[in-house]
């Protein structure tokens, strides 16, 4: 006789096992030109979109796919934050621009709140490039601009605050020990990453929320689950580029794309446009070509982080 029960958990662990490899897809292939930015999910577009669940906010949603909560807030401008009704369709993304970087080591596009991590290539896998949101530098502590490199590597870390926010705790009534031990409560999580820059470091949060936000005291945060898949794979040495690109231009084959965020708070007065068309003119060989007014300036309106497709050039 059939077992429904047992029958039931089946299906039920398929759907999870299914959900997990839908959601686990954070890495993308190269281009095969190194003149095409744009790159697409292993997954060729599954998690474009998805359905809330009974119990879902956009947060935990935005956890399980891997996105910040900026990025599923701006796809999702007219779904509740807090309490989006189940059923609902959510939008999410399975396709990026590169940022304008040496496509090696790590990249941090700030504006973008993304990391992006591009593993040396072997014969037995493809060229790809893995990508995390993070957190950043809020606007007093903003993270600083510039190439870097890992210099240290630590699991477990104890936390020693700095005098600077030992003392802004001790203003708002909340003083902090010498020394935070590791543990469920230390802000550096369970693993550090420091950076050539004396002060600044890649780590986990006990705070996940918050990733995706310009929250920090000028390091990068990470979700756990992120930083602890990153960590085994970065050397000491590894290269750290750490650009400030609110706009993205580049091609994909003869499609030329535009993906816009929204600057950064120390930005606000930057004319996107005026940055936009630069940028175009440098992708097109000093041209400006004949684009889809219409696309651009819906992208540089709505900032939704989107790949954005603005010109067609003649096959070649």
């Amino acid at each position: 006789m059939l077992n429904l029960s047992f029958l039931r958990k089946c299906v039920a662990t398929s759907a999870l096992l299914l959900l997990s490899t839908q959601v686990n897809a954070i890495s993308f292939r190269l281009p095969a030109s190194d003149q095409d930015s744009l790159i697409r999910e292993f997954s060729d577009g599954v998690n474009k979109q998805t359905i809330a669940r009974q119990d879902d906010d956009l947060l935990d949603i935005a956890r399980r796919f891997d996105l910040g909560q900026n990025e599923i807030l701006r796809l999702n401008p007219q779904v509740d934050r807090w309490l989006p009704k189940a059923g609902t369709e959510i939008q999410l993304q399975s396709e990026r621009l590169l940022p304008n970087a040496p496509r090696s080591g790590i990249v941090l596009n700030l504006p973008e709140f993304r990391l992006y991590y591009f593993p040396k290539k072997t014969k037995n896998s493809p060229a790809y490039v893995i990508t995390h949101p993070i957190s950043i530098g809020r606007q007093d502590w903003e993270t600083p601009l510039g190439q870097t490199q890992i210099i240290a590597k630590k699991e477990n870390p104890s936390w020693r605050p700095p005098e600077s926010i030992k003392k802004e705790h001790a203003e708002k009534g909340d003083p902090l020990p010498d020394v935070v031990p590791a543990g469920p409560n230390n802000p550096l999580g369970l693993f550090a990453i420091r950076l050539g820059i004396p002060g600044y470091l890649i780590h986990s949060t006990n705070k996940p929320y918050g990733v995706g936000l310009q929250v920090s005291h000028g390091c990068i945060r990470m979700y756990p689950e992120d930083i602890e898949k990153l960590f085994p794979l970065i050397t000491i040495g590894t290269q750290v580029t750490i650009v400030n690109q609110a706009v993205k231009v580049g091609w994909y084959e003869n499609e030329l794309y535009i993906e816009v965020h929204p600057p950064l708070e120390t930005h606000l007065s930057d004319n996107l446009l005026d940055i936009a068309l630069d940028l175009i003119e440098q992708a097109n060989n000093g041209a400006l070509p004949v684009l889809n007014g219409a696309a651009l300036k819906q992208a540089l309106v709505e900032k939704k982080g989107l790949p954005v497709k603005i010109f067609t050039r003649t096959k070649r």
